[in-house]
């Protein structure tokens, strides 16, 4: 009877502190997530998020989300890379400005402490080994330091701090929505268990086939001797980057969900998408929001419709 109790009070509940986390590419199921929650009537007073959680819950607390959405579920895997400013001296792969200025050009950018709602951005201080919590200044420069994923994009030099990819220590930040009031903690974990099923496994074969432009491209890049020759054989750098850094964040995800035990988890599978395969936007935006659906129809939401 306890459960039920608890299932009806969050139910009823209506104000939400949102957690996104990060994950790439798979960020993009943010944007279904935040949609489907707001079409049900909720009402986000408080959102913090680490890599792309932090830019898709900046440009949200912005109020231009349907800007970006409308801009991303465009974009082909071309225009992915032609957002690429590739770098060889700046501690990463890619630099990022013209990603940053491209998003500016989009929707703009604000001071945190002007958003209507509260918002922190995750990122890791790399020369002191700590946690960074940006909840004043420029939206996005707290964006850029929190998407700087080590070795990929170069870190980001701010306020006297050199910061990478939040996600790096937190890829879930419960913590910062806990000042915020509110009657739900909602987390959104985008690296997910992979479906194990006959047919998703079929899907994830079909994936690993199709590499896309931009994989190749940075295999290529990074593969490249000295001499300018390509190396030997063997799986690409960004590749085992990206395995170790997902590792990792599962691990560190499990640990602050058990310590922070937040009402409802919206879990995403890692398989979804690769991190960097921007251009299946569609996709993962609606799969978060199907899978948002089904996750508040299970704690008792009358509105949410038939479940994923």
């Amino acid at each position: 009877m306890a459960k039920r109790g608890d299932a009806a009070k969050r139910a009823e509940a209506r104000t939400v502190s949102l957690v996104l986390g990060s994950g790439g590419a798979r960020g993009l199921a943010h944007i279904g997530v935040i949609e489907e929650l707001e079409a049900h009537g909720y009402e986000i007073r408080a959102i913090a998020g680490s890599s792309m959680g932090a830019l898709i819950g900046g440009i949200f607390a912005m109020g231009e989300l349907t800007t970006y959405r409308d801009w991303v579920e465009g974009l082909s895997q071309t225009d992915v890379v032609s957002l690429l400013d590739w770098s060889f001296s700046s501690g990463g792969m890619i630099r990022g400005d013209r990603l940053i200025r491209k998003l500016k050009d989009l929707v703009g950018d604000s001071d945190i402490e002007d958003l209507p709602i509260s918002y922190t951005a995750v990122a890791v201080d790399i020369e002191r080994g700590r946690e960074i919590w940006m909840s004043d200044g420029s939206l996005f420069d707290a964006i850029r330091a929190s998407i700087a994923i080590p070795a990929v994009f170069a870190p980001h030099r701010y306020r006297g701090r050199t910061l990478v990819d939040g996600g790096l220590l937190n890829p879930v930040p419960v913590a910062p929505t806990l000042r915020t009031l509110t009657d739900l903690t909602i987390v959104v974990d985008v690296n997910g268990p992979t479906p194990t099923t006959a047919e998703d496994k079929d899907g994830d074969d079909a994936e690993a086939e199709d590499s896309g432009v931009l994989r190749r491209m940075m295999g290529y890049v990074e593969s490249l001797g000295m001499n300018g020759t390509p190396a030997a054989e063997g799986m690409a750098l960004s590749e085992v980057l990206m395995r170790s850094l997902e590792t990792m964040q599962g691990a560190l995800t499990r640990h602050h969900l058990a310590v922070f035990r937040p009402d409802l988890v919206i879990s995403i599978p890692k398989s979804t998408c690769m991190v960097h395969e921007f251009h299946k936007a569609r996709p993962v935006i609606e799969l978060g929001r199907k899978t948002t659906r089904g996750r508040l129809q299970a704690i008792g939401d009358e509105n949410a419709g038939t479940p994923y």
